[in-house]
């Protein structure tokens, strides 16, 4: 009841401001500014209320509501006034008899928070989901009962505008060239896609989605930037959570966050554990060709897999606060993860006349260690907004695979082989930024920084046959060291403003990169220097409280890392292998984008119309190598072509696409978010290659254009007993490409929570894949081959987690200021 008389007396307010104001548009107004603000935290409260009535004329009222500074604006009639400061959940603060015949600040007013009224609230005053902003979305971790006992790649299939592939390749508007940032700086991961999977969901505080970032951001990343923020302790005093997950497959999880905030300074960290196997399966069906498109022989592949992970990380750090305008904070986080991925691959092959059953099964070893070291100084001066940080990271990962490779043909004797595979990585990625941030009058707001980034990795392959002894022969075909260097220096400036309904932000970023790609047993050496200008330019008019239009560019650049560089990465199959193309060039974007977003009491709709194109665009394609497996089976010579999946450049591609995000909460128990993605791509280009042993080169036409549209539905209910429900559903749908077709997917995932322990702890239950029908599904069409492929990174999940939280009430509201996305600056 409480919250419907606040909704009310703010409605009342509004409608009595409004009629006030066309009934007397004579008079001559002052201005009267402030700021309300939490008594204890001091943390500015946004969307408090702020009331003014004349003492003589009681009908007279005048109010505003706070930014997210907590300031407010009001223009009143001179006289003399009842001021009321009010926020839900805070006992309202009242000024009587207050003169006001000029203009006038009134300081900060402070508010006390009212416990009774807080045990009332039954709606929690809590953010959404997903909300939804004009420059990008925010999906809020904590509130996603779906992901917990999760990773980060769950929680990044269920963001908005998001998709993740089986493999853990993450899309954005169905575009893989997505820059994936955390807490605003690279991952210093080597392969993001096994990272994502080993960070717990629960380490996750938000995710935020940014389809066409600024001059300010990195210009990495063709279809935008994803940065996912962990959580860190924000709270006075000492407060922290405890999190336990119980999973089938097996999934144990333990995630421990702890916080000790005083004035002076602010300590922070976590420790988790995790011990989980993930049941994956592949099914491939091939035919090969004749030249005159008949079958010459068809493999059936059936694989089964148990990808096991068992690891810890934690992280601890201090923020200390030097005085009031100077902070200093320093992290320090590791990470080490053990794992098996044991591959059993069936290979049911019917050749004209001879049929058998190979069993070639791969048993792989992974090792992981990283660790970063950050640090950040934050100068705040006197005007509000104007501040310089500088920023530094040095962080080290290892990554270590090792596969014993046994083939063998069921039913015959004497005919085993085993192969050996190994692939040492080590990478070191150091950053430097600064940014500097200068108001500029009332509205005016300009920026400037720099940032070098500077990578350096150094891959070991080996791939080699073992013989009964265990006597290593190497292959080398496939054996090389990779070592890549990358050295990028950018600067960039904008400025922004705001005249009446229209804000401007023009900017430019400037970044020189130098790069060295050596595969130093073949001695081939590569440097590649480009210097390249990033534009952009984001206009909005603000059409009234409620709607605004706004069309924004940049330019933005792909550049092909690791996976797509290095030829010698991955032999898990001798005759489908994955080879990268050192000779890949970067891609570059223009990238527009249309946008509406309006509110209504209940709705918030978010609408926009994208174009991009794109020069050099690079995409995977497979085809025949040149080489042959020869084998012998039941004293025949079978013969079997090696196909290899490689990416290349190709002409151009445009890209126009539709998106509109929704969230919509009919009643006051029932939330829905709801995202829909259209788009249409045409991709032009020729690729020639040259086939191994016969040189003989081919030439082919990759031109194609391509429909798909993806569509997500999240809904959260509360049921009676106080239990919430939640139920995301999702939806693929085929698209065709250059050689063949993906086909559509449906899957769902559920959940229920219930607060036990008087709200000091959360029990969740969540079934992630309901209906086990999370697949990538693919269909290839070659002038050699037609295939159908079927692949499942992970089966149907269910998770029991028990979260307790000590001296932090779930309906808290953060004591924290935001924190800057990447660069240091506020979101214009």
């Amino acid at each position: 009841m409480k919250l419907i008389q606040h909704l009310l007396s703010v409605l009342a307010l509004l409608v009595s401001i409004a009629t006030f104001s066309q009934n007397n548009p004579e008079r001559k107004k002052i201005k009267i500014t402030g700021a309300i603000t939490e008594k204890i935290s001091k943390q500015a409260l946004e969307y408090a209320t702020i009331t003014f009535v004349n003492t003589k004329n009681p009908k007279v009222i005048f109010g505003g509501i706070t930014n997210a500074k907590g300031e407010f604006d009001v223009e009143v009639n001179p006289g003399i006034y009842t001021i009321k400061a009010e926020f839900i959940s805070f006992k309202p603060t009242e000024i009587k008899e207050k003169k006001l015949f000029e203009t006038t600040n009134l300081g900060i007013i402070l508010l006390d928070e009212d416990a009774t009224q807080l045990n009332q609230v039954e709606v929690r005053a809590e953010k959404s989901t997903v909300e939804i902003k004009l420059d990008k979305k925010v999906y809020n971790v904590g509130k996603d009962m779906i992901v917990k006992g999760g990773t980060a790649s769950d929680v990044l299939d269920n963001v908005p505008s998001v998709t993740v592939d089986g493999d853990g390749n993450v899309s954005l508007r169905g575009n893989e060239n997505v820059k994936i940032l955390i807490d605003g700086r690279p991952s210093n991961a080597i392969n993001i896609a096994d990272a994502l999977r080993t960070i717990s969901a629960d380490a996750l505080d938000k995710v935020e989605v940014i389809t066409n970032p600024s001059s300010r951001y990195d210009a990495e990343g063709g279809a935008g930037i994803i940065n996912i923020v962990l959580k860190k302790g924000k709270n006075q005093g000492v407060n922290g959570t405890i999190i336990a997950t119980l999973g089938d497959p097996k999934n144990y999880g333990l995630v421990s966050s702890i916080n000790y905030k005083t004035e002076n300074f602010n300590l922070f960290g976590s420790l988790g554990y995790n011990d989980s196997k993930a049941p994956g399966k592949t099914l491939t069906d091939s035919d090969y060709l004749n030249p005159d498109g008949s079958i010459q022989k068809t493999i059936n592949e059936r694989s089964t897999r148990e990808r096991g992970r068992k690891g810890y990380n934690y992280n601890f750090g201090m923020d200390w606060f030097l005085d009031k305008t100077l902070t200093w904070t320093n992290a320090l986080s590791y990470r080490k993860n053990d794992g098996s991925n044991p591959d059993n691959v069936l290979l049911y092959n019917y050749e004209p006349n001879n049929i058998f059953v190979r069993n070639r099964f791969n048993n792989q070893y992974t090792n992981t260690n990283d660790a970063e070291y950050t640090t950040n100084f934050t100068k705040k001066f006197k005007k509000d907004g104007h501040k310089l940080t500088v920023d530094a990271s040095f962080s080290r990962n290892i990554d270590n695979d090792s596969s014993i490779i046994t083939d063998f043909v069921i039913g015959q004797e004497n005919n085993a082989t085993k192969e050996s595979s190994k692939n040492f990585q080590t990478q070191s990625r150091n950053l430097i930024q600064t940014d500097y941030v200068l108001p500029i009058g009332k509205n005016g707001q300009f920026e400037a920084g720099y940032k070098g980034n500077f990578n350096e990795l150094l891959t070991d392959y080996n791939v080699g046959n073992l013989d009964p002894m265990g006597n290593y022969t190497p292959n080398l075909n496939y054996t090389n060291v990779f070592d890549y260097k990358e050295k990028i220096n950018a600067f960039y400036t904008q400025f922004g403003s705001k005249i009446n309904s229209f804000s401007y932000l023009l900017g430019m970023r400037y970044e020189n990169s130098n790069i060295d790609i050596n595969l130093l047993t073949t001695n081939n050496f590569t440097n590649k220097k480009y210097d390249s200008f990033f534009p952009s330019a984001f206009l909005t008019y603000q059409i009234n409280e409620e709607s605004s239009l706004s069309i924004n560019y940049s330019r933005r650049i792909s550049r092909p890392r690791n996976r797509f560089i290095n030829p010698f990465s991955n032999y898990s199959s001798n005759v489908n292998i994955f080879q990268g193309n050192p000779d890949i060039n970067p891609s570059f974007t223009d990238a527009i984008d249309f946008g509406y977003m309006t509110k209504w009491k209940k709705v918030t709709l978010s609408s926009s119309a994208y174009f991009n194109q794109t020069k050099d665009v690079f995409q995977f394609i497979r085809r025949p190598n040149g080489e042959i497996i020869t084998s012998i089976v039941n004293g025949e010579t079978i013969e079997t072509p090696v196909m290899l999946s490689t990416p290349i450049n190709l002409s151009n591609e445009n890209r126009f696409g539709f998106e509109f995000n929704v969230n919509y909460s009919p009643y006051k128990w029932w939330r829905l978010n709801g995202n829909f993605n259209f788009f249409q791509s045409s991709i032009t280009g020729n690729y020639s290659y040259t086939l191994a042993k016969t040189n003989e080169i081919v030439n082919e036409n990759f031109d194609n254009k391509a429909l798909g549209w993806f569509s997500k539905v999240s809904s959260k209910v509360t049921l009676p007993l106080k239990i919430d429900w939640q139920t995301n559903a999702t939806y693929n749908a085929p698209q065709n490409n250059a050689q063949g077709k993906s086909l559509g997917v449906f899957s769902a995932n559920l959940a229920f929570s219930k607060d036990v322990l008087k709200d000091k702890a959360t029990v969740a239950l969540n079934v992630n894949d309901v209906f086990n029908s999370r697949k990538r599904i693919n269909q290839t069409n070659l002038p050699t081959l037609n295939s159908y492929s079927e692949m499942q990174q992970r089966q149907r999940q269910i998770n029991l987690s028990f979260t307790y939280r000590f001296n932090k009430l779930k309906t808290e509201k953060d004591k924290t200021q935001k924190r800057d996305t990447e660069n240091g600056g506020d979101e214009f």
